[in-house]
């Protein structure tokens, strides 16, 4: 006998069998694949920091090679409060209180007449170490956070490379473009945590809120074949920073700070000569 088979089931199932392999595929778990981790920074450094360097003063001769009267800051961007503590500078009390180093912290360090050696200390830390001040600044690749406990000079410093040249990079080795050739580029520091200082040694303020960013580059060598290191810092501090223009009651704020040092390499540590903070 042959029974007809009814066209509602018939649909029915026609729907069962279509929703069924899609059910099964839905039920496989894709398992994810592991995330490659970046090449260590020294690998893939598009310039050499390491070595020897040596302040040249080209420019603030008289607010750099000598210790500035109180009250001379004509280039920094002071708003009220920061007018007000630069004012009521006294070194003796920096002395007294043990504070000495005021002027040699992040905001600042780099302006100071000084030989920098620079080293890595370890594939994704640059150590950067001053003879003036005897200051040791620690400039940490990848990820990190504050370390507990009050700020410091030097505070924390983030680094990152940011490439130059034109094209896409290599994958495996950032520093260089698909043919392989280096693309050049900088180092880009970003330090906060720190302890308040001076811009000046002259008592001119940031805070503990500034934040400190950097950018250090090295040209191609002159046709002598001098190498130079230009550095770049810009003082960001929402405290002390940001005045009005000369004569204007309202309008944009100047700031933040923006300064550009350079130095000179040397071939080797002759001349390095650790000396302490002072305070004037």
């Amino acid at each position: 006998m042959i029974h007809s088979v009814d066209p509602m089931f018939q649909k029915a199932l026609f729907i069962v069998l279509l929703v069924l392999p899609t059910v099964g595929n839905a039920q496989r778990v894709v398992e994810p694949r592991p995330a490659t981790p970046p090449p260590p920074a020294k690998a893939v450094a598009p310039i050499d920091l390491t070595g020897y360097w040596v302040s040249v003063v080209t420019e603030d001769w008289r607010w750099r090679m000598i210790t500035p009267e109180k009250g001379s800051y004509p280039s920094i961007p002071l708003n009220a409060e920061g007018r007000r503590i630069a004012s009521a500078w006294d070194p003796a009390k920096d002395e007294a209180e043990g504070n000495e180093c005021k002027a040699y912290g992040a905001g600042n360090i780099m302006r100071i007449p000084t030989r920098l050696h620079i080293t890595w200390d370890n594939d994704n830390t640059l150590r950067l170490e001053t003879d003036a001040g005897m200051q040791t600044r620690l400039f940490q690749f990848g990820e990190s956070k504050p370390p507990a406990g009050p700020p410091t000079w030097q505070g924390h410093s983030v680094a990152s490379w940011e490439y130059g040249g034109f094209g896409r990079s290599n994958p495996a080795s950032p520093n260089l473009n698909m043919a392989g050739k280096p693309r050049g580029g900088s180092l880009k520091v970003v330090s906060t945590h720190l302890r308040p200082g001076y811009l000046q040694k002259n008592g001119v303020p940031y805070s503990d809120k500034a934040v400190v960013t950097e950018y250090f580059t090295v040209p191609k060598p002159t046709p002598n074949g001098d190498q130079w290191l230009i550095v770049t810092t810009i003082v960001d501090d929402p405290q002390y920073l940001g005045s009005q223009p000369e004569g204007r009651e309202f309008g944009p704020l100047f700031g933040p700070l923006v300064r550009t040092t350079n130095f000179k390499k040397l071939k080797d540590a002759s001349g390095w000569n650790p000396t302490p903070c002072v305070a004037r």
